[in-house]
C-alpha cells in the first residue's frame, strides 16, 4: 500500500468517525469535493498545506493524523 492510500484511508476513518459526508467535510475545510475524494482514494500526492487543512478540520494534530499508518 502506498503512503497516499494509507493516509487516505486514515483520513476517511477519522471523517466517518465525525459522522460527516465527504461533501460536508470538504465544504467545511473549503476544499473541492472531487479533490478531497481523490485524497481519500489515495490518488493524490497532496501538499503539507492541504494535509494541515484536513487535520485541522478533523480536529487532530499532524502527528495524530499520521499515527499508525503502517
Amino acid at each position: 500500500m502506498t503512503i497516499q492510500a494509507a493516509l487516505g484511508r486514515r483520513i476517511q476513518e477519522l471523517r466517518r468517525g465525525l459522522g460527516l459526508s465527504q461533501e460536508k467535510f470538504a465544504l467545511s475545510i473549503e476544499m473541492d469535493r472531487s479533490y478531497y475524494a481523490s485524497v481519500e482514494a489515495g490518488k493524490r500526492n497532496i501538499s503539507i498545506c492541504n494535509i494541515k487543512k484536513i487535520a485541522d478540520g478533523l480536529g487532530v494534530s499532524l502527528s495524530e493524523l499520521f499515527q499508525n499508518l503502517y
